[in-house]
């Protein structure tokens, strides 16, 4: 008999197995990648970890992620995979990169770019372009090895421009020819690997250029074919990200229309928005409607706002559109922070209108009363009185001068921060309703994505921070219920049954957290994307181990350079429970 019975046991922690039940105090040991035996003084591991004091969690399954590029060029799946993280699904909200014919990679990295915000050049190095059909893309990566597991869908505005040339392009209706060649691929894209398909249908995801995606006004004929297309496959979920304006409760119809003959799962991102602060409670009760009608359709939620920073070291600041910052912009941050720091400068720049131009930018850059500078220990459920606007009146200053200083701190690196979505009430009651639904689950990390704007794939970290520990301002959320929210509940959207639960037989996916510990830093900029692209990152505390098959990734928020994660094809079925020893 071998010396140890276990490759490694995690000794003493207090086990939350993610099926909500309440901790309790286990080991957990695991063998070959698998859970093996979770019961109390399990015999010895070749490896173990004393968790005793801490916290033992089923790795979190993070369903809404944009890394289609990044995991081309990269191994490591940062930053979700620093937050908990053990499976991401990319592919999200119809922008991908495959199926490509050469002559579109232009067109398909323009639209990431404008919709995900990343840079045309970082794309351009990045990415090698080893495949033209999704199948192939599948294969580049399953040649490769991650510090995560890696699921993909087949995006539809990659999908539409493949079958439809210039025509998909420009949003022009599909012909029955068009969408039968459209379902043939999808339904060959879940038969080798996809996790399923997705799409987009919000004038907010327009390509670099500013025109609309592809898929903004697809017919519900192209949608309900392309989901029999994986009905004939008998697999694949569908994805969705919708303005539902006009009419959302007639958008949400239509959806339920093509779960009804497709019989396929579907999940839409649901937010609060400023717009229509309380069009989400109508999208809920239809929700719960088409689930008690016994429809497989679930909304992605987000645990805290939806949030853009500004800053001089990002995309945008209140100052980007004012002529004499104008005249610095394209200096080094030392030098800009230089001038911004003159008398001379600075009061001419003060003394500007300073009125933005744009559709995002003339409603948020100088929205003083929604602008918030971003602490060393992030506020995501910031109050009236740390807005840049009452910061101002309460100290006689110029809101503009206030954001300014905000921006100056840490040698140019400080950061505003404006919630957009999820934030109309001042507060983060909508989201409580909304994580609380029986059919929604979290999501909307965007990890990956939006790399000089928005930071939020430290999501999972956060709601375990606030929605358990922390908040002051409203009910909160019991720690059993969120860690199964973003485990099991999560992994089952996306048939992944092999995952999210500590049992017997299920993945060896898991973290040991220090929870009284757990803690975010501010976001801040890196600058290790290909061509020396920017990305804004955000660092946790408190994750003492992640676990990816067995393999221990992360130690104390360092990675320990073991690359266990591979691409996960299609889904997959709940185990057989191991044999008691």
């Amino acid at each position: 008999m071998a010396d140890h019975a276990y490759d490694l046991v995690l000794r003493g922690g207090t086990v939350f197995d993610g099926s909500g039940a309440p901790g309790f105090v286990a080991d957990v040991a695991v063998r070959s990648g698998l859970i093996a035996a979770v019961g109390q003084n399990l015999a010895p591991g070749r490896e173990e970890i004393d968790a005793t004091g801490r916290i033992v969690t089923p790795g979190f399954v993070d369903i809404h992620t944009h890394y289609d590029g990044q995991a081309t060029w990269d191994h490591r799946m940062t930053p979700s995979s620093g937050h908990g993280v053990t499976t991401v699904v990319m592919g999200n909200c119809g922008v991908g990169f495959a199926p490509c014919r050469p002559e579109d990679r232009d067109r398909l990295i323009r639209l990431m770019e404008g919709v995900e915000d990343i840079p045309f050049p970082v794309l351009t190095e990045g990415l090698p372009w080893t495949w033209e059909s999704f199948p192939d893309y599948l294969d580049a990566l399953e040649a490769r090895a991650f510090d995560v597991d890696i699921g993909a869908q087949l995006p539809h505005a990659a999908l539409r421009v493949h079958v439809m040339g210039e025509r998909g392009a420009n949003r022009e209706p599909a012909t029955p020819a068009d969408i039968a060649a459209m379902a043939a691929i999808a339904r060959r894209a879940v038969e080798v690997g996809a996790l399923g398909f997705s799409t987009s249908r919000t004038l907010n995801h327009r390509t670099s250029d500013g025109q609309p995606t592809p898929t903004l006004t697809a017919g519900e004929d192209e949608l309900t074919g392309i989901a029999l297309g994986l009905a004939a496959a008998g697999k694949g979920v569908l994805q969705l990200v919708s303005d539902f304006h006009p009419d959302g409760l007639a958008e949400l119809a239509m959806l339920r229309r093509i779960v009804e003959r497709s019989g396929r799962p579907l999940s839409f991102s649901l937010v609060q928005s400023p717009k229509s602060p309380d069009g989400w409670k109508l999208l809920l009760a239809g929700l719960q409607a088409a689930a008690e009608a016994g429809l497989p359709i679930r909304a992605q939620v987000c645990g805290r706002p939806v949030g853009v920073l500004f800053g001089l070291e990002l995309t945008l600041n209140p100052f980007s559109q004012s002529a004499a910052y104008g005249e610095i912009a394209g200096l080094p941050l030392a030098e800009r922070v230089v001038a911004l720091r003159d008398p001379a400068f600075r009061a001419r720049l003060l003394a500007e209108d300073g009125d933005p131009k744009g559709p995002f930018a003339g409603s948020a850059l100088r929205a003083w009363s929604n602008l918030f500078p971003m602490a060393a220990v992030p506020d995501y459920e910031p109050t009236a009185d740390q807005t840049v606007a009452a910061l101002a009146t309460a100290s006689g200053r110029d809101p503009a001068e206030v954001a300014l200083e905000a921006m100056l701190e840490n040698d140019g690196r400080g950061m505003l921060y404006h919630p957009f979505l999820n934030y109309a009430d001042g507060c983060l009651d909508p989201s409580h309703a909304m994580l609380s639904h029986p059919h929604t689950v979290p999501g909307l990390s965007d990890g990956g994505a939006h790399v000089g704007m928005i930071c939020d794939g430290s999501f999972p970290t956060s709601n375990l921070i606030h929605w358990t520990r922390d908040r002051t301002r409203g009910p909160r959320l019991a720690l059993e219920a969120m860690i199964a929210m973003q485990t099991r509940d999560t992994a089952r959207t996306v048939g992944l049954m092999d995952r999210g639960l500590i049992a017997p037989g299920y993945r060896a996916d898991l973290n040991v957290i220090d929870y009284q510990g757990l803690s975010l830093e501010a976001p801040r900029v890196a600058y290790d994307l290909p061509a020396g692209g920017r990305r804004l990152t955000q660092k946790a505390h408190g994750y003492v181990a992640t676990i990816v098959a067995g393999t221990v990734t992360y130690r104390d928020g360092e990675p320990t350079g073991a690359l266990p994660g591979r691409l996960v094809r299609g889904a997959q079925s709940a185990p057989m429970a191991l044999a008691a020893e």
